[in-house]
This record gives structure tokens, sequence and C-alpha cells, in this order.
């Protein structure tokens, strides 16, 4: 655990910027951006990797047990018992095998708990099969139960540290103190994307521009002033100064491929590892392969498709989940009718054309939650709109109705979209249903977020909502098109319900 402490001056590496705007910062001491003593990453994943092995064998042997106990009721022999290791070594060596505690993973979310699952199903599945080849008598009960039991319980406990480790960062703790080296647009760039995400393991620290001979210090807004303490050669230098966990090479720097080999020698014997970060548009890890042939490093990139056995479990999906979801809230949807038909006059639904998939068109319902003539009123708004691109926007939109300002915070007043799902019109997750007017508006590439059917939610309601820029709503459709996953769906359905419950830049 990391303690509070004042910034130490540190020595810097030469040759050093001569421009009178970096001297002024480089002549205070460089602190990390958290203001915490220097705990390395190294060390610190390590106490991490610690506490979930930990947490993996009391839930492993804990399952087990429960299990034997529920289907041998009490009575436990010599079999069961060597069932009952040989599972549980079995179990823990599939959560080791499967490399579910990589440094470059914990708090990942998604690709986390997808290799609990895999290791889980993994150990089952062999033991299985050698219980039958051996003919050992195991009850069916006895896996039926543990399997999901415990793997449920190993993604929960892997969910309740990524929120404890990402509660820890915010903090400024189980970071990686970090030089990022390229252009002053790439760093910026890179710096921006760090700044956006709570669980990025990276603190940056320190910059190294190439592309300026009088380098300025770097300023992103909302992230704290970012020094520039080197040139392209002085990199390694910078980071041993620093006491640097990680050197990110932002985009293509001067001398390309054998600068960065030469800069890995020099990394060599540091506990500084070397990142590459990809500006490769919209292109996700799932999508990204690393195939190695006779030395020649190659990434191969998925090209997305819209069609196939995986847009068929997603319609599924929306069938079960819609279907299940109308019947557990038709209490709820009929109080909020009720209430919208007697807080003002009007209709309770409120329809309105929107653009699906491969631009075919349909009626959108909500529950109203504007006054009838809303849509009249709008050219007279325009002058105060605050959004951008297509979208209107206005925080005290005067026609939203007292109760509809409500439905609106807590997006109840979406729920009768959950028929649009169900018709096949819409999807529980996908890109945001737009308007006609705004498709006229789109250029050419925007025009891909077409390829799926719009979503009840998305990356763009998790993301910020109506808090969003024109901008950056489209990059998030369009990253959601090219990259979704069924799991990636599950994780945003339920980031959603924590936004609902919470709710940000939603009116």
């Amino acid at each position: 655990m990391t303690e509070y402490h004042e910034p130490q001056t540190l020595t810097l590496p030469t040759p050093l910027v001569e421009h009178p705007a970096t001297r002024s910062v480089l002549s205070e001491p460089i602190a990390s951006h958290s203001a915490v003593k220097h705990l390395s990453q190294r060390e610190s994943s390590r106490r991490f990797r610690r506490r979930l092995v930990i947490t993996d064998v009391a839930i492993v042997l804990a399952t087990i047990g429960a299990g034997f106990a529920t289907v041998s009721h009490g009575t436990i022999g010599r079999q069961a018992i060597v069932i009952a290791v040989g599972l549980a070594v079995a179990w823990l060596l599939a959560l080791a095998g499967m490399r579910t505690r990589e440094d470059r993973i914990l708090g990942s979310g998604v690709l986390e708990y997808r290799r609990v699952l895999h290791s889980s199903a993994l150990a089952f599945g062999l033991l299985a099969i050698v219980f039958l080849l051996g003919e050992v008598d195991v009850a069916r009960g006895y896996f039926v139960i543990l399997l999901p039991a415990g793997t449920l319980a190993l993604i929960i406990s892997r969910w309740l540290w990524r929120r404890w480790l990402t509660e820890r960062r915010s903090y400024g703790e189980y970071l990686a103190r970090t030089v990022v080296v390229g252009t002053r647009d790439d760093i910026e760039y890179v710096i921006r994307q760090i700044a956006h995400q709570a669980d990025v393991p990276y603190d940056v620290v320190a910059a190294a521009v190439v592309d300026e001979e009088h380098a300025r210090p770097i300023d992103v807004l909302d992230f704290p002033l970012v020094p520039v303490v080197a040139h392209r050669d002085g990199v390694a230098q910078a980071a041993a100064n620093l006491s640097a966990d990680a050197v990110i090479i932002a985009g293509t720097v001067e001398g390309g491929s054998d600068y960065i080999r030469r800069l890995g020698w020099d990394l060599e014997g540091t506990a500084t590892e070397l990142v590459l970060a990809s500006r490769l548009t919209d292109v996700a890890g799932p999508r990204i392969h690393l195939r190695p042939v006779a030395g020649l490093p190659l990434i191969q990139v998925e090209i997305p498709t819209f069609d196939g056995g995986k847009h068929l479990m997603k319609r599924a999906l929306d069938v079960t989940l819609t279907t299940l979801g109308l019947i557990l809230i038709s209490p709820i949807l009929l109080t909020i009718a009720l209430a919208v038909k007697f807080d003002s006059a009007g209709p309770v639904f409120f329809a309105q054309e929107r653009v699906g998939r491969n631009g075919t068109r349909f009626q959108m319902y909500k529950f109203r939650s504007m006054v009838v003539d809303a849509e009249e009123r709008l050219a007279a708004l325009q002058a105060d709109n605050e959004g951008s691109g297509a979208l209107f926007k206005m925080k005290n939109d005067p026609r939203i109705t007292p109760l509809g300002r409500v439905l609106r915070k807590y997006s109840l007043d979406e729920l009768p979209q959950l028929w649009n799902v169900l018709r096949g019109e819409m999807s529980l997750v996908g890109p945001r249903p737009p308007l006609a007017k705004e498709v006229d508006e789109y250029e050419q590439d925007v025009h891909r977020r077409l390829h799926l059917k719009p979503g009840l939610t998305g990356m763009w309601q998790v993301g910020g909502r109506s808090d969003l820029s024109w901008d950056e709503s489209v990059r998030l459709d369009l990253y959601y098109v090219e990259n979704w996953s069924i799991s990636g769906d599950l994780m945003l359905l339920w980031r959603t319900v924590k936004v609902v419950v919470s709710p940000v830049g939603a009116y």
C-alpha cells in the first residue's frame, strides 16, 4: 500500500529543452499526478495477485465443500474426498494456466471474466472425461451445482476486486508511472484516452516530444500539466530518473522499428515496460491477433461481419431478456402510463420515426415527456441549441413536463422501446437510434452506424449520454459497430443499470 509524501526533486536527463516555458516547469519538483509515494508497478501487481489467489482458493474450497454437503447429504467417503481434492487442484491449476491473474488483464473486465469462465469450464470438462473413462461414480448433480455456482462466485469476486482496484487507482495507487514518447499530437491523444478511462493503469508523469526543437509542457484539458523531460534519445535515462514503470511509444516516431528496438535494448535490465500505442481506428483487442511468420511479427485484424451465428445469438438474447423484462416490469409500466396520463394533456406514448438497420424506417416508442406541441416549438429554440453536429440538446428545455424530467433523468421514458426490441426493429444494445434528418447529414463513414440495429442502450448511454459531443457520440457508436460481442453487450447492460441508478448527463 502506498503512502503520501512530498514530491522529491529528480535529476533530469540531458539534453533538456531550453524553451522558457519548459524551463519554468522543469525548475519545479516533478511528481506523479497522484502525489503519492511511488511503489513499483511490479510490486503492486504482485500484491494484488496475492489477494486474488487467496480469494480464488477460498471460493473454490467453499464451493466444493458446499457442493459435497448438498449432494452427499453429509456422508463423505474416501472416494468423495479424492474427487474433491482432484477437482480443487484441477480448478486452481486451470485458473493459473489460463492466466486469469495476468498483469495485463487485471481489472480489464470482460477479458478477465471470460478467462475465468473458460478456465472453470475446462477444469470441469476434463475431469468429467477422466471420471467417465475411469468409471468413477460421481453424482451428476455435483457438477451441475458446482460449475455455475463456483464460476459465478469467482466472477463476482473479480468484479468486486475490480471496483476496489479502480477506487485505489483514483487515489493514485496501483498505477504505472509512465513516460509517453512521440509527436505532440500523438502524446496528447494518448493522454486524453488515459484521462477518460477510470480503470486505465497508467499515470503519465512525463513526455518526450520528438517533433519540436523547443518543446513546451503538454497541456491537455482536465489533465495535470505533463512536463517534457527529454528528446527522443534521452528516453531511457528519463525513465530511469523518474523510476518509470512503462514507456509508451505514441504513434510513429522518427527511426521507426530501429528506434523502438534500440529503446528496448536500453531498457533491458530495468523494471520498465515498453508499450506501443496503436491508433488503429475503431479496432479493439478481440479483433487484433499477433501472427509471427518466420520472425516477422504480423498483426492480423479481423474484418467485422454483420450476419451469421453471432447475430442470431444476439437476437435470441434480445427476445429472451426483453420478454422476461416486460413480464417483470409490467406493473411499473402501468404506473408510469397512468402518471403520464394525469400529469399533462396529451397521449401517454410518443412515437417518432427513427432510422434502423440498413436505413429502414420504424416508429420508436417512448413515454411522452414533453408537451404535445413540442415539435412545433422546436424551431423557436434552435438559437439556444447546446448540442453540436446534427443533435439538438438543451439542458433546460421548456418543452419538458415536470414528470418528464424525472422520467428522462432515470431513462424511464425509454422503457416502451422494449416493444421495438421485441418486434426486431431495435436491439437491447446498439448504436443510438438516429432521426432521419440526422442520417441525411451523415458523412460517408458515419453511415456504418446503420450496419447494426439501434439499441435501447449502448456505449453512448454509459459514456455520458447528453453530455457527449456529436463527434464523441459518433466515435462510440462506430467503435461498437466494429467490435461488439455478446459478453460486451452483457457488460453494457450491467453498466446501464448502474448509470440509471446514478444518472449522469441525462436531460
